[in-house]
């Protein structure tokens, strides 16, 4: 198994993928949050977590159980202090889970939108630059798109844990 993960390496690597997470990132949190809804709605079969073997609902029991059970507003605010990287008991079950997983809660909760989760107003209305982003996305390769939710997913949530240095870092060789 290999520590070289570093969370501060984004995986939308191309200038195209990383053009995408920035401009989604200039959002403000509640167009975040639509824009993550409304990605799930165009495209959820595709997206639908990113790679289903990789993912274990099982792990985000806070995030796919109890949360259900709350208020709409204690669920909106739960998911953007996810957005926003607060450091709060479920941001911080967020932020411990794998970008897979995390893509899986996202899509649990779209799915889930309107029956057990909190649903966009019925007059929402996305503003244009959710629209371009949306068009953004849909124009893009599948590997593309599942780069970008990735790294928009990983950018979420609350850790205090950091990647284990490595040894070109550190200049020690691994001691057993």
């Amino acid at each position: 198994m290999s520590a070289s993960y570093d969370k501060n390496t984004a995986q939308a690597q191309s200038n195209e993928t990383q053009k995408v997470v920035d401009e989604f990132n200039a959002l403000d949190t509640d167009a975040k949050l639509a824009w993550f809804y409304l990605v799930y709605k165009k495209m959820g079969d595709s997206v639908t977590p990113a790679a289903p073997a990789a993912t274990d609902p099982e792990l985000a029991p806070l995030l796919l159980g109890k949360y259900y059970d709350l208020s709409d507003e204690e669920q909106l605010n739960i998911m953007r202090d996810i957005v926003n990287r607060k450091d709060t008991e479920y941001s911080r079950a967020y932020g411990a889970i794998k970008e897979n997983n995390q893509l899986l809660v996202w899509y649990a909760w779209a799915v889930a939108m309107g029956d057990k989760v909190v649903d966009l107003p019925a007059t929402y209305k996305p503003s244009q630059a959710i629209n371009d982003l949306l068009s953004q996305i849909e124009g893009l390769e599948f590997e593309e798109q599942i780069s970008i939710f990735r790294t928009i997913a990983d950018e979420m949530g609350y850790t205090d844990v950091k990647p284990i240095e490595t040894q070109a870092q550190t200049g020690k060789t691994p001691s057993l």
